[in-house]
């Protein structure tokens, strides 16, 4: 794999596929914990989860597990192809704001890596597009948040409108008001 530092968002990487092609296919790895540990990744995999979308332009996010709930994820688009979001959401962090978007699709083979107190959002750009997470933590409803998508402050650049979206997503609140509920909470 070859790992490259997500500029601005400090922990956060891409991972890219080194595929050893011949006349049958290829063969690639997706996890290697030597490798992950190595870059001081979280190799911890807790759990393995997939989000199916039907419609293109779906967007979930921007969501982000408050502490000490924390999850890193690393997500691959394996079906499909979305636009994929990560907002750096650790308060105190002087990348605190900070976004960074990768489109990811099937083909390609690139994981991104979020580590614990990075938001996570996607837009699906074709129909029936699939993301799979490694997460390294149990979920905890109760430390489940987020902040909304079209956050002015963050001005992400969103290649389309989004079409869809959860009842949920549309009513997070923007992300200054987040993160002064999560000092509040500290």
């Amino acid at each position: 794999m070859i790992f490259t530092p997500v500029d601005g968002i400090t922990g956060a990487w891409v991972l890219d596929p080194e595929p050893q092609a011949d006349d049958r296919g290829s063969f690639s790895r997706s996890y290697e914990r030597a490798g992950w540990m190595a870059h001081g990744l979280d190799a911890m995999v807790d759990h393995i989860a997939t989000s199916s979308n039907g419609p293109a332009a779906t967007l979930r996010g921007l969501h982000v597990q408050s502490a000490p709930h924390g999850e890193a994820k690393t997500v691959r688009c394996t079906r499909g192809r979305v636009f994929d979001v990560m907002v750096d959401a650790r308060v105190r962090t002087e990348g605190f704001g900070r976004w960074a978007g990768f489109e990811l699709d099937a083909a390609g083979g690139r994981s991104l890596h979020l580590p614990v107190g990075v938001a996570h959002g996607f837009l699906t750009l074709e129909a029936n597009s699939e993301l799979t997470y490694l997460i390294s933590a149990p979920y905890q409803p109760e430390a489940a948040g987020g902040f909304c998508w079209d956050d002015p402050d963050l001005a992400i650049a969103w290649p389309l409108a989004p079409e869809r979206l959860s009842d949920r997503d549309q009513h997070l609140p923007r992300m200054a008001d987040w993160a002064a509920a999560q000092e509040h909470h500290d």
